[in-house]
């Protein structure tokens, strides 16, 4: 029953930290900047993504452009974008393998060793999106914060982390955490060892001595 408990709760969290990948990877705020012109009127936030670039004036308008060809970005942008879509794409095979190896499903329950193995594949599968997700984020934010030291880099133009980063390293800490409660939730099974052999008992003396 505690495994049941601990597996289910493995499954809980790889599928938030899952949900959180997909949120992190649709938003906008991987970097962000302020800048104010002489005007405060003219101040405006400057948000860059995965997929597009927005400006956010002082009246609160909004105003978003997508990248126009992905040959034109930058390798480290196309490699992030990679691990960020190879990270979902593993998050939704882990999600249908776990699910199969839950105990409160009714499927494979005539081979209860392949459903454990198969809730164990999908806690590595989950632990495998969570790493490449991490990577991604943390490879993008030694970039930002690379940048932002960079004495060359005008000041207008410096991006400090963004709201995305922060959800992207939390969604994969839950994804890799799940995975690794999902690993651990199957019970060890026990060692048996073979029936002790009983010695023969002595042959009862017939009372008859021989010489």
């Amino acid at each position: 029953m505690a495994s049941g408990g601990l597996q289910l709760l493995g499954f809980v969290l790889a599928f938030l930290g899952w949900i959180g990948i997909i949120i992190s990877t649709a938003m906008p705020q991987w970097k962000m900047a302020s800048y104010a012109g002489d005007n405060i009127v003219t101040a405006q936030a400057l948000y860059e993504g995965l997929w597009m670039s927005c400006a956010m004036q002082s009246t609160g308008q909004i105003q978003c452009k997508v990248y126009d060809s992905l040959l034109k970005l930058e390798g480290n942008l196309q490699a992030t974008r990679a691990l960020m879509v190879a990270a979902i794409l593993l998050g939704l095979v882990g999600v249908f393998v776990a699910v199969t190896g839950m105990k409160c499903m009714k499927c494979m329950e005539d081979d209860q060793v392949k459903k454990m193995r198969m809730a164990v594949f999908g806690g590595v599968i989950f632990i495998i999106s969570g790493l490449a997700a991490l990577v991604a984020t943390s490879w993008y934010g030694n970039r930002v914060a690379r940048a932002f030291y960079d004495p060359f880099t005008p000041v207008n133009t410096r991006f400090e982390f963004g709201s995305a980063l922060f959800i992207g390293w939390a969604a994969s800490s839950l994804a890799i955490l799940g995975g690794s409660f999902l690993c651990c939730s199957c019970p060890r099974r026990e060692t048996s060892y073979p029936p002790t052999r009983g010695y023969p008992k002595n042959a009862s003396s017939t009372g008859k001595d021989y010489v």
